[in-house]
């Protein structure tokens, strides 16, 4: 689809969507054309500049202390979720669907899931989230 930006002999500016550029000719030759405005039938073409369509431009990548904040932020979520929630291993799926379908004592848990059944949980309506990975020890960063 081609779109244009159009005018009549009477200065009215508007729009026409084309599946062509010959499209255009083809219905202004045979009259088909009109202003929405006074319905004028000499319509013509605007000069106008082409829209690109493209990927999205991406933000600026994050400063060192924006990055390293935001690390401290997730490394804090998963403490405090490491200490405070009980840790059930890989049965995680089944406790969870057994808190909230009211036959396991109400409480945060954490553990281990596959992604099917992660998605059989949410799929349920069972609320569950990622915990944010473990910080990288720095004996292993460069």
């Amino acid at each position: 689809m081609i779109k244009y930006a159009l005018s009549c002999e009477h200065g009215h500016e508007f729009e026409g969507w084309f599946g062509a550029s010959a499209d255009f000719d083809a219905q202004a030759s045979r009259g088909l054309l009109e202003c929405p405005e006074c319905g004028s039938k000499a319509v013509a073409k605007q000069i106008m500049a082409p829209t690109v369509v493209g990927a999205k431009k991406r933000g600026e990548p994050a400063s060192g202390a924006k990055r390293q904040m935001m690390m401290e932020a997730m490394a804090q979520v998963r403490r405090h979720v490491e200490e405070t929630f009980d840790y059930v291993g890989d049965a995680f799926a089944k406790e969870a669907r057994a808190i909230h379908e009211g036959k396991s004592e109400d409480r945060g848990i954490y553990g281990e899931a596959t992604p099917a059944e992660v998605k059989g949980l949410v799929d349920d309506g069972v609320p569950v989230a990622a915990l944010p990975p473990e910080p990288p020890k720095k004996t292993d960063v460069n």
